[in-house]
């Protein structure tokens, strides 16, 4: 299944520059998601990580691992967010690490897959995977948790 940007901010209640995934390429409801932020010159953190030698911000990358969970959930459960009472949040990060830097040009591609839900989905932990090409940039596990 893909996914363009537009049914992407059917999911996603963030806008540019909080915007993390650009296309969802795949995904199996209650299992995985394959998701791709593209990195290109332009992004607002360039402008001051790092003057003289552009690298994407780790916690950025964090955050697109998060909002493909975020899809991954809302397509697992057959539902769109309506209001602000149907938003799930990152919640938590543990075990995270950080392989090697993305820079400007590369094409991360972040891969999900559900470790465990509670609760109906109202709580959703996860496995996070970001690569460039065939390496691993970064990896944790994520929390992604709806409002109780």
């Amino acid at each position: 299944m893909l996914m363009d940007i537009e049914e992407i901010k059917e999911y996603l209640p963030h806008r540019y520059p909080f915007l993390l995934i650009d296309r969802v390429e795949s995904y199996v409801s209650g299992k995985s998601i394959v998701a791709l932020k593209n990195i290109s010159m332009g992004e607002f953190a360039f402008q001051g990580h790092f003057p003289g030698k552009a690298v994407f911000p780790g916690v950025l990358i964090v955050e697109a691992m998060a909002q493909a969970a975020g899809i991954l959930t809302y397509v697992t459960i057959k539902s769109k967010p309506r209001s602000i009472d149907d938003l799930y949040y990152f919640a938590g990060i543990d075990k995270a690490r950080f392989k090697k830097p993305v820079v400007p040009g590369d094409q991360l591609v972040l891969k999900i897959e559900i470790l465990q839900e509670r609760k109906n989905y109202s709580v959703v932990r996860c496995m996070g995977t970001a690569m460039v090409g065939d390496d691993v940039v970064c990896t944790g596990e994520l929390l992604i948790a709806k409002k109780s």
